[in-house]
């Protein structure tokens, strides 16, 4: 392994299956059988049976597999620590994110407790923080803007009748997170927990930045102290600026300066807090230091009357646009859990994550919360302050409960322009991505595409188009290939049921199928033969030619038997190129691939008729990143023959692409493999 700066080179032989079992020897176990009594077969099929349901309940409800197991002397401290500290940031987020959601500011407490109680029981993370995100919040402002705006009537909703414009705008927010949590639920359901494969981290960051541009943008008009409309839809960046602009003469100076104050001092102690974090034993919690202090002044000297300041006012008590709400959500959530997950050394389930979160959101929003994720800041002070196990979580949980139920009123002379600057301060993470581009520009134009494609149209039109424009960019730039080679990526096991549809959807990614393009080929050399013995046809230094019209156009009766079988030419004196044009007005559908990779790294069950269909018209198949104990069960039902070969089977897709460029020197630049194999790889 060599150094290369921040990379890594890593050299070794190419290897196929075949190869690379030659150089490794396997150890296999050797497994112990046991004669049992018909008594002990009962004793062992009901064990079985329980097994399989507490196996199950543990699925469902993975609480009960840490529980049992939670060492009360080492973590419990460590937990109520970090659920104290965590639920203080927790409370001022989730007041801060609901403007974000065009929502009063007590709202955002019922996010940060309800969804937080369910991922308890239901979550495989440790350490993630459940509650309101901000981009999450910005695109259900969004909904909520459209359906109910601050100049103008509601939407024609039979549900609005006799609500105020606040109950109108919580009633959507509510329901769009019950339809979010609702797909969630549903994915779960259907083990489409691979879908954030998807997104990758390149995808990511360019929709990140531009929400976070997004909200930094809403955000002006509550630092700066100005009243308009909030706006939607494409280019509403743009009409917002343009408010800001327009009215930026009446700009409430307390209300400036306030903000400009509270981020310099969050952003110095963040600064402090990260150089110092080994010598501190908890970051300095300046989000709730400044905000009691600002509460405190603004009751004090009366700012909402002295000097017209906007605060939080009264506590609250005790569709389309779901879909990329959800797929946001759970891809956040589940990249900053794993990132804690692989940090910590236990694993967490795609799967189950989309169940817990979709229980979570429509629990949540039965109770007037708004969608739920969680933020990386959060997440990561539930961590650095000992957090261990969700303990952490449902104390937090229980600090927003405090403050709901009984201190809320206490955060009522808050400013509104406080909550505004405190979101920005917690955006710099986000907007410092924009330091990537470099690095990508000279490393991977393609990823630099991706981003700025990405960002550009999340920024201008809006969040939900743009992320759908995104992965059209993503897709397009990953099924952009070699020439003459195929990369084809099964995401899911094959079994009967989805058999048919993986091999339609292979014969539309390659353009062509495989076996009408045999029965041509085989009733095209009949063809010919017979032209031969009938010398119709002959054979020149520019291949075969017609001596003469044929005049025999009869059909044999048996014509279509054996014309799915290997092409034999035999009785042929040439090779016949099928890509030139052939005599006789001889037509063969063209083929315009050398070779087709296929990538098993989830399939669990393989049908060999269509890899013998590509292979008799001449289109080498790989199978790349076959499970081992698949391996095994070829070889033990007979799956090779003379066609299917084990030198067919490589374990990494670059194993393979390397192969095919040894064959096919003039397919294709190297430079393009990697960049194609980089990308699969991500994804």
């Amino acid at each position: 392994m060599q150094p290369s700066g921040r990379h890594y080179v890593v050299v070794r032989p190419l290897f196929s299956e075949d190869s690379f079992a030659e150089q490794h020897e396997r150890i296999n176990r050797t497994r112990k059988t046991l004669r049992l009594s018909k008594l002990c077969l009962y004793c062992l099929h009901c064990s079985c049976d329980t097994n399989r349901a507490k196996n199950a309940a543990r699925s469902l409800l993975p609480i009960i597999g840490w529980i049992k197991n939670y060492n009360i002397k080492e973590w419990l401290l460590g937990d109520i620590v970090s659920g104290i500290s965590t639920g203080l940031v927790a409370v001022l987020q989730g007041l801060a994110f609901s403007l974000l959601a065009s929502l009063p500011p007590g709202y955002g407490l019922y996010t940060a407790f309800f969804p937080a109680i369910i991922y308890f029981f239901l979550g495989t993370s440790r350490h993630l923080s459940v509650g309101a995100f901000p981009i999450l919040s910005l695109m259900v402002g969004a909904v909520v803007t459209r359906l109910v705006p601050d100049g103008g009537p509601p939407a024609n909703i039979t549900g609005f009748e006799g609500l105020s414009m606040e109950q109108q705008r919580v009633l959507v927010a509510s329901s769009v997170t019950f339809v979010m949590g609702a797909f969630q639920l549903i994915m779960g359901l259907l083990q489409v927990g691979f879908i954030v494969m998807y997104l990758s981290e390149t995808l990511v960051s360019g929709f990140t930045t531009a929400a976070a541009v997004h909200i930094l943008v809403s955000q002006l008009r509550f630092v700066l102290g100005l009243d308009f409309p909030g706006v939607n839809g494409p280019l509403a960046i743009v009409y917002t600026l343009e408010n800001v602009f327009s009215d930026i003469t009446n700009t409430n100076v307390a209300d400036l300066v306030t903000s400009i104050v509270i981020m310099a001092l969050v952003l110095i102690v963040k600064e402090i807090n990260d150089r110092f974090k080994s010598k501190l034993p908890v970051p300095i919690p300046i989000e709730v230091i400044v905000t009691v202090i600002a509460c405190g002044v603004s009751y004090a000297f009366n700012f909402e009357k002295r000097f017209n300041v906007v605060v939080v006012g009264e506590m609250v008590d005790g569709a389309v646009e779901a879909f990329p709400m959800a797929i946001v959500g759970f891809a956040v959530a589940f990249s900053v859990a794993k990132v804690y997950s692989v940090k910590h050394d236990y694993t967490i389930d795609g799967n189950q994550e989309l169940l817990a979160f979709g229980v979570s959101n429509m629990f949540g929003a039965s109770f007037r919360s708004f969608a739920a994720s969680t933020a990386l800041s959060r997440t990561a002070i539930q961590e650095s302050t000992g957090g261990k196990t969700q303990i952490a979580g449902v104390l937090s949980a229980m600090m927003v409960l405090i403050v709901i139920v009984a201190v809320g009123f206490l955060l009522e002379p808050l400013p509104r322009s406080v909550l505004g600057a405190l979101v920005i301060v917690n955006l710099k993470g986000m907007l410092m991505q924009f330091r990537e581009l470099p690095f990508l520009w000279k490393n991977d134009r393609t990823d630099f595409v991706t981003w700025v494609v990405t960002f550009v149209a999340s920024l201008f039109l809006g969040l939900d188009l743009g992320l759908a424009v995104g992965l059209g960019a993503e897709l397009f730039t990953v099924i952009y290939e070699p020439e003459g080679v195929k990369i084809f990526k099964i995401p899911s096991p094959i079994f009967f049921a989805n058999i048919d549809f993986f091999r339609d959807k292979l014969v539309q990614a390659v353009g062509f199928s495989p076996l009408k393009v045999l029965k041509k080929r085989n009733k095209a050399l009949r063809k010919i033969r017979k032209m031969l013995r009938n010398g119709e046809l002959e054979i020149s230094d520019r291949g075969l030619e017609v001596r003469r019209p044929s005049t025999d156009t009869s059909e044999d009766n048996n014509s279509m038997e054996g014309l799915d079988q290997p092409i034999d030419f035999s009785g042929i004196p040439i090779q016949v190129n099928w890509n030139t044009e052939l005599p006789a007005n001889i037509s063969v559908p063209p083929v315009n691939i050398h070779s087709l990779v296929l990538d098993f790294s989830a399939v669990s069950f393989l049908d060999i008729s269509t890899l013998k269909e590509f292979l008799r018209i001449e289109v080498d198949v790989y199978i790349v990143s076959c499970d081992v104990y698949i391996m095994e069960k070829l070889h033990q039902c007979s799956f090779f023959d003379d066609e299917i070969k084990t030198s067919i089977f490589y374990p990494t897709l670059h194993d393979a692409m390397l192969h095919i460029l040894e064959k096919h020197p003039d397919h294709g630049e190297l430079e393009k493999v990697f960049t194609v194999i980089c990308k699969l790889s991500r994804l």
